[in-house]
Order: structure tokens, then C-alpha cells, then sequence
């Protein structure tokens, strides 16, 4: 089986993966798409510290043994199709479309479909999945949008965990992928004004086309010199940022972290404490934001198809992952192993 891994911090195509078996309450899926997720491109730089700071968080107990110096699977933005239920296992019929939320239920329990050595991703011609987590793709909707589905849920949890009402302003910081998903999400909660930042300007017209009311470029001034946001999103993820939002946002000001940072960062608490300033980090969702995130995406009250740039088959995912770099040419690249 073919499938495309990373190896020396770079993805490469494989030949000769074994191919995966469905044991109890799992189901062996083809796989039709998967996004190329800011994480995974994190974690090909910054593997190493990605799980010794983890490794620290936990003691130990998270890392699940990644071993660098072993070929990785990735890939966690996917939709498949249903080929064969394991032993035992109820399921939907052969042929069925289905997407999940990328943990994998097996004898040494729940396994994140994120970064393994032997948990295979999306990044592979077949997977395996747990029937229970299993949701049925909508007729009307692509493989390719409900892929989608899982960055979506990423920036529904964003705007879930702010609390902001349709008649606050928001101000979103950086319109990468995750920028993007929150702005589809504010527009989605009914949001009247969103205004986004960001130094490209293709980026910066994505972002009205997926919501926006408003885009700013901060190379020509700060965006809280015309913005008075009740809530910021930062969805940049470099050092500097919250700091810099502290300085200049108002008095009473909800602050959502979703970028990620990989470098320690200094910020000043006495902004925070002198403006009551609330500061909420977020990470993924919950099912219930991943199945609303494919129904809002069946029932067009978001449309992700601006999103998609590119697409890559199994061994275009290296270059692919390079192309990336420049938010002047691609958002949101789809690897469809059948390419």
C-alpha cells in the first residue's frame, strides 16, 4: 500500500506499507481526501520539540512513543469511503462516504490519528477507523469539502469558547487556515462584523470571500487603530502577538489564543490586569462542534470550496508541504491518494 510519511523532517512516498486490518469495532475505509493541516507542517519542523514539550506537559504519558528516527504518519483532515468492518462490528454498508474525528479505538485504547509511527493517517491510500465515531457524508457534499469538516470544527471551538453575541465586534488576527475557519464560524453564529488581519493580500480577500465585513493590512498601521473589537482571535502563533494585543486592545477585552506558538513568548501581565483582559487558549473541539461543522458545511452555511488551492496525489505531499510556506499562492492543499 502506498502512503506518504515523514521521514528526516521531510514527507516521502512509500510503496510498501502494510496494509492495515480492521480488528473489533474498527473499519477499513479508502481513504478520498485529506487536508494538509498548519499542525502537520509544525510538526515537520519542530517535531522534536513538539514532544519534549509534551513530554514535559505530561510526564511522559502522552508521547505514545513517536520515534523520529522512524518513518511518522500524518494526516487528520480526512473523508473515506467504507471497504470492510472488522470482527463483529456494526456498521454502515460497503461504499458508504464517512468522515470522523481522527482518534482510532483499538486493544491499547484510544489512539489520536495525528503523528504515529504505526497508526496510519490520512495520508495513505487505506485507514483504519472506529465505527463508532463513524458520520455519514451528506449526498450533495464533495469528499473534498467534507474533509474540511475537521479544520472547520477547529474554529467553530474558537468562537464556542469566547462567548461573543452577533452584535459584538470581532477582530481576527492571521487568516491561515485556522483564521479562516473562525471567521466562517463567527459568520456562522451570526457575527455583524468581523474584521480580519493580515500582511497578504491574498489572503486578506480570502478572508471576505469566507466572511469577513472587513480586511485589514497591519504593515499599514495598526488594525486597533480603527477596530474596537470585543473580542480578538490570534491566529498567528509567533512571539510578540499577545503582548502587542495587551498593549492596545480596550478595557474588558475576550482574547482567544488559537495560533500556536513554538518559541517561548514574554508578555506583560500589568496590560492584562489594568484592562481586566480575558485570555482563553483553545485546542480542536468537541464531536458535537465536528458533526455541526459537516452539517453546516452540507447545508451551505459555510462554503468551503475557497479554501481549497491545490491538489496533491501521495507523492506531491513533500512539495506540497513547501508550497504551503507562501500564503501568496495556497490556504488549504487536499491530498487525494488516487491522483
Amino acid at each position: 500500500m502506498r502512503a506518504s510519511v515523514l521521514r528526516n523532517g521531510r514527507m516521502v512516498c512509500r510503496d510498501d506499507v502494510p496494509e492495515p486490518a480492521p480488528g473489533p469495532g474498527q473499519v477499513l475505509v479508502k481513504v478520498l481526501a485529506c487536508g494538509i493541516c498548519g499542525s502537520d507542517l509544525h510538526f515537520a519542523a519542530h517535531g522534536e520539540e513538539m514532544l519534549a514539550l509534551t513530554d514535559e506537559m505530561t510526564r511522559g504519558a502522552a508521547r505514545r512513543d513517536v520515534d523520529l528516527n522512524r518513518d511518522v504518519f500524518m494526516g487528520h483532515e480526512f473523508s473515506a469511503a467504507i471497504l470492510q468492518a472488522g470482527p463483529d462490528t456494526e456498521t454502515h454498508p460497503p461504499g458508504t462516504l464517512v468522515t470522523s474525528i481522527p482518534v482510532l479505538s483499538s486493544a491499547k485504547g484510544f489512539e489520536p490519528i495525528v503523528y504515529s509511527n504505526d497508526t496510519i493517517g490520512g495520508y495513505a491510500e487505506r485507514m483504519l477507523l472506529s465505527a463508532p465515531l463513524l458520520l455519514p457524508i451528506p449526498r450533495d457534499v464533495s469528499p473534498q469539502h467534507a474533509a474540511l469538516a475537521e479544520p472547520m470544527a477547529v474554529g467553530l471551538h474558537a468562537v464556542n469558547k469566547s462567548g461573543i453575541a452577533p452584535g459584538e465586534t470581532a477582530l481576527v488576527l492571521g487568516c491561515g487556515p485556522i483564521g479562516m475557519s473562525i471567521i466562517a464560524a463567527l459568520r456562522l453564529r451570526g457575527v455583524e462584523t468581523i474584521v480580519a488581519s493580515d500582511f497578504s493580500s491574498k489572503r486578506r480577500e480570502l478572508a471576505v470571500t469566507m466572511g469577513a465585513h472587513r480586511a485589514v493590512d497591519p504593515a499599514q498601521g495598526s488594525p486597533f487603530d480603527t477596530v474596537k473589537p470585543a473580542v480578538v482571535f490570534e491566529a498567528i502563533g509567533v512571539p510578540g502577538i499577545i503582548d502587542d494585543v495587551l498593549r492596545r486592545a480596550r478595557p474588558g477585552t475576550r482574547l482567544v489564543v488559537a495560533g500556536v506558538c513554538m518559541q517561548a513568548d514574554t508578555m506583560h501581565p500589568f496590560f492584562a490586569i489594568a484592562k481586566e483582559i480575558n485570555i482563553q487558549f483553545v485546542l480542536a473541539y468537541g464531536p458535537d462542534e465536528f458533526a455541526e461543522s459537516l452539517r453546516a458545511i452540507a447545508e451551505g452555511d459555510i462554503d468551503v470550496s475557497p479554501l481549497i488551492t491545490g491538489e496533491v496525489g501521495l507523492d506531491g505531499v513533500g512539495a506540497a508541504f513547501d508550497d504551503l510556506a507562501d500564503p501568496e499562492r495556497h490556504c488549504k492543499i487536499l491530498v487525494t491518494p488516487e491522483a
